[in-house]
């Protein structure tokens, strides 16, 4: 072949190699962009998109699982959630409180393009709660009656405080000493008798007290993503104190995106309400990674002086008030008896959270609460009068309370042969809280001011095997205690030496638990639950010896306690629920209990007693629901609670004395101590109506009555059981309107019921023709309503108290608002 040919046939050949590979380099570029284009779709075809279906808005915290897996995800404020974790599972599980569940076959969800909507339902009989266990349980398989309230009926209901929030479930009784404050009463039981948990953290501190209580506004109402009340002993799973019930709130959660897109969503308020002048604000705002997520929520809520109603007993009206003018303290004519001065105050609460999630697997939270009021007025004690008709007190006033919590939650989806779930809480809280009062024309002004630091740490762990499911974990809990009384001689400045209201002192507790769940059959099913608690109180009296003629300085409890529980859930059908329980808990004596100094009425003083010990309850409920058909749902339970060793006031003698000095004036000697029993029985009903063309009525009924034994061995109405009480809703849902009617009412208890010791407090009753203190019954009407104008502005408001009733709360000070109108504007983003 000729030269030139075959250099010809090279270039040639050359050429179709370099040809041939950028052929092949384009077909890899081809391919990889179908490859991406493919694994995007993919990628995009694991976020499921979950609406409502009549407002096509998004739903939030939706719970997406399978029957097969333990894993779950949520929706986040987009309605969005990423399904790659469940992309293994033939069919999915869509729950959200409030709305009819569904399952989905994997090739209908991929069928619909990945789009779910739900549709509302007047029945919560598939509803899930967490307050009994620690963890997500099917309602329908625990024994124990549990209720809850979403954001949704917060916005609609507009309670002004969280204790207001209870109130308006009409399954909580709420007592008010003072517009700052709230005491739930649950089954008979009231204050440290009640346990509080906020994101799963215990909130009693080692100071609260038998007496009324009003740490729960310290939790805003504006933050809360849900709220659950687990009725009767909570004690296997959340130890001492949890008798009467336990109240679980749940703030808002940072929330991830379901895609590579950052989201931002939040919401902003704003609501004025009559009664109270008041003007509420508040943000939120969420920014969602994929891994990362931070969360900034802040309210401030101002209130003025509360109005009451017009037509009642004039025994409530507050006819009188005091002002200190050159030295003098003097009594004037309240203009307007109707308006309840001093009782306003301002609050401010601000959180933040961050959150990572680096795997599916685990997942990390870092929370800071903070919540600070105004000082306000102890509005019951400035009602007082003595045997002249003059103010008991001039000045009787809480300073700012605080609240502070930092919290590290960790979580982790092990599928291990020792847990399927884990979950770490680390907390650091800190709390403030302060009394200033002096007596009606005296120059003492006293301020006794408490700081409780409190660290726990809780682990939990979760483990299904086939039919058997386990809840365990350990808990460690330390509170500090910083006591400090002064006084001001207010003519010159000068200090006053006082003794503090507690010693200092440690409380603690170190407990394990462990409850079993055993699926005895598809419609059968056993829970037994058991806990030992170590608790351990040191306290130094060494400050007040100069005071008191105390025989000790020092004192230490080093003790223990065991409960447990057992129930049986039978659900023959879809429609029918039995249940039965039986349970004990109990209450570790705390630092009130035993190192308390306070005068609780004229000449009677109460002082420490170190030796006490835990008081125990023991408890059996049954229960029965039952839907009929489509439009009827019915729920009883029925309980009784005997509290035995029970905690109490008794005349006491401090070194052989029965009577000391204090503030000024000879006093008659109390202690607390484990002397006496009470106990109580009642049931709650609830009904629920599904009417045509979007009506409903939902109804909630109270009844317990209990007696508590007396010093001489007689008994009398127990102090905490409220008298009947519910509420009647006659409801509608249509689109973007929801509209509701209320009636809330109370029954009375007369004078010849009315508890020994609150009959001792007559300023707070009305009258009956005899001159006895008694509380009357109540009702009042109301009005709620709440529009969606677009998918971003809502409008929510109404009126409370239609008819403008005078009435007060049973065991209150202070009377309830009278006719109320309230508006409220919601933007979200």
């Amino acid at each position: 072949m000729a030269k030139g040919h075959r250099y010809t046939l090279v270039r040639l050949l050359c050429g179709t190699k370099h040809f041939m590979n950028y052929m092949n380099f384009q077909m890899k570029k081809i391919l990889l962009f179908l490859l991406l284009l493919v694994s995007g779709l993919f990628g995009h075809s694991q976020v499921v998109t979950v609406i409502d279906t009549e407002t096509d808005e998004p739903l939030d915290l939706v719970s997406i699982g399978s029957k097969t897996t333990n894993t779950i995800v949520y929706t986040n404020a987009k309605g969005e959630a990423n399904l790659s974790t469940l992309k293994s599972q033939d069919s999915l599980v869509f729950q959200l409180y409030g709305y009819i569940s569904k399952i989905i076959a994997w090739s209908n969800l991929k069928a619909n393009g990945f789009k779910v909507e739900m549709e509302l339902t007047t029945f919560t009989q598939e509803e899930f709660v967490v307050s009994a266990s620690r963890w997500r349980q099917s309602k329908r398989k625990i024994p124990y009656k549990v209720s809850g309230m979403n954001q949704r009926d917060i916005q609609l209901l507009n309670p002004q405080t969280t204790a207001d929030l209870l109130g308006v479930s009409g399954e909580v009784f709420i007592q008010k000493s003072q517009q700052g404050g709230g005491s739930p009463m649950i089954r008979g039981f009231s204050t440290n008798r009640l346990l509080y948990t906020v994101d799963g953290v215990r909130m009693n501190t080692a100071i609260f007290r038998g007496g009324n209580l009003q740490n729960v506004i310290s939790l805003d109402a504006s933050a809360m993503e849900n709220t659950e009340i687990l009725f009767g002993p909570g004690s296997v799973i959340y130890g001492s104190d949890a008798i009467g019930g336990v109240m679980s709130f749940q703030t808002l959660l940072p929330e991830l995106s379901a895609t590579d897109k950052t989201i931002v969503t939040g919401k902003a308020s704003s609501r004025v309400s009559s009664a109270n002048n008041e003007l509420s604000n508040h943000f939120d705002v969420n920014i969602g990674w994929k891994k990362w997520a931070i969360l900034t929520s802040f309210s401030h809520n101002r209130y003025g002086d509360l109005k009451m109603g017009s037509n009642g007993s004039d025994d409530y009206l507050k006819s009188f008030y005091v002002q200190r003018i050159d030295s003098t303290d003097h009594v004037f004519q309240n203009e307007d008896p109707e308006t309840q001065t001093p009782s306003g105050f301002n609050q401010t609460n601000l959180m933040q959270k961050i959150r990572f999630n680096p795997n599916e697997k685990w997942d990390f939270q870092y929370a800071f609460h903070y919540s600070e009021t105004s000082s306000y007025a102890r509005f019951d004690r400035l009602s007082e009068v003595d045997e002249d008709g003059l103010p008991v007190s001039a000045v009787w006033k809480y300073g700012p309370q605080k609240w502070m919590m930092n919290q590290l939650s960790i979580t982790n989806a092990g599928n291990n042969k020792l847990y399927d779930n884990m979950s770490i809480r680390l907390a650091h809280q800190g709390f403030e809280e302060s009394r200033i009062d002096r007596k009606f024309n005296q120059s003492r002004l006293r301020t006794r001011r408490e700081e409780v630091t409190a660290y726990s740490a809780n682990i939990d762990f979760e483990k299904r095997k086939k039919r058997h499911q386990f809840f365990y974990g350990l808990e460690g809990v330390l509170n500090q205690v910083d006591s400090k009384g002064t006084a001001i001689d207010i003519t010159n400045n000068s200090e006053i030496p006082t003794p503090n209201r507690y010693p200092q002192a440690d409380w603690s507790t170190y407990a394990a638990y462990l409850n079993y769940q055993f699926d005895i059959t598809e419609k059968l099913n056993m829970q037994a639950g058991a806990r030992y608690t170590q608790y351990i109180v040191n306290a130094d009296f060494s400050e007040n010896l100069t005071f008191y003629p105390f025989d000790f300085s020092t004192a230490e409890i080093n003790n223990n306690a065991v409960n447990g529980s057992l129930g049986l859930v039978y659900n023959p059908t879809s429609k029918w629920h039995f249940s039965i329980n039986a349970s004990t808990a109990f209450r570790a004596p705390n630092v009130d209990d035993i190192g308390k100094i306070f005068d609780f009425s004229a000449g009677n003083t109460v002082v420490p007693n170190p030796n006490l010990e835990a008081e125990y309850a023991y408890n059996g409920e049954v229960s029965v629901s039952r839907v009929f058909g489509k439009f009827l749902k019915l729920d009883v339970t029925g309980f009784y609670t005997y509290l035995d060793n029970a905690i109490v006031r008794r005349e006491f003698q401090l070194n052989g004395q029965d009577s000391i000095q204090f503030d000024g004036s000879m006093s008659k000697v109390f202690a607390l101590q484990n002397a006496a029993y009470s106990d109580v029985y009642g049931f709650n009903a609830s009904l629920e109506v599904k009417l045509p063309a979007g009506f409903g009525i939902r109804s909630n009924f109270s009844y317990q009555i209990g007696v508590e034994e007396l010093d001489d061995g007689s008994t009398t109405r127990s102090r905490h059981a409220a008298p009947w009480f519910g509420v009647t809703r006659l409801t509608y849902r249509k689109n973007k309107l929801e509209l509701q009617w209320n009636v809330t009412y109370s029954g009375a208890i007369s004078a010849e019921n009315l508890n020994e010791g609150e009959r001792q407090k007559a300023y707070l009753y009305a009258k009956n023709e005899n001159g006895d203190p008694y509380s009357p019954s109540w009702y009042t009407l109301n009005f709620k309503g709440m529009y969606s104008v677009t998918k971003n502005l809502t409008v929510s408001g109404g009126v409370e108290n239609i008819t403008d009733i005078r009435y007060r709360t049973y065991s209150s000070g202070l009377a309830a608002a009278g006719r109320n109108f309230v508006l409220s504007l919601i933007v979200k983003f």
